[in-house]
């Protein structure tokens, strides 16, 4: 199966949006210091963080890799199949991206990156770029767009809790 999109792998690239897609970018602060970036980057690499959101996940590899295939099953009903374009695993900055492939309800690419700053912020930045590729997305309009960034907005919040009370400080 091949990707939907021809602009695989662009998420890698900070700001870039293929003309005809809309772009979505959402940053988290999980909190200080190098157990807080340990832990978070283990349980995004581990698929740990997708499944806490609550979203089902049907993958045959235990971390993240290019090439692994993953299916991420939304509401019990709704599968949307994807592959993984790159991953990233460094001292400060660790994460992947996937994109999609035939059966998902859009098209496009997302990314989910975690990374500490030079005063040892932890962050999570989700950054995507998509547009509807089923009839009940492009129905869905603005809402649907809106339940693309609260996604987001929960894998920052879910992975911050998973980091646990060192993320608080």
């Amino acid at each position: 199966m091949s990707f939907t999109y021809d602009a695989v792998g662009a998420t890698r690239e900070q700001d870039r949006c293929p003309p005809g897609f809309r772009p979505l970018h959402v940053r988290t602060r999980l909190g200080e210091g190098e157990p807080v970036f340990r832990r978070a980057a283990q349980a995004l690499l581990t698929w740990e963080l997708h499944r806490a959101v609550g979203v089902g996940l049907d993958t045959g590899a235990d971390r993240a890799a290019p090439g692994v295939d993953v299916t991420v099953t939304l509401a019990g009903m709704i599968k949307a199949p994807c592959r993984v374009v790159w991953t990233v695993e460094e001292p400060r900055r660790a994460g992947w991206a996937y994109g999609t492939l035939a059966g998902h309800p859009e098209c496009g690419e997302e990314s989910f990156v975690v990374d500490r700053t030079g005063d040892g912020t932890v962050w999570l930045t989700v950054t995507a770029f998509s547009r509807p590729a089923k009839w009940y997305t492009k129905a869905g309009g603005p809402a649907a767009r809106g339940l693309q960034h609260a996604y987001a907005r929960r894998c920052g919040k879910v992975l911050r809790e998973l980091c646990g009370p060192a993320a608080e400080d």
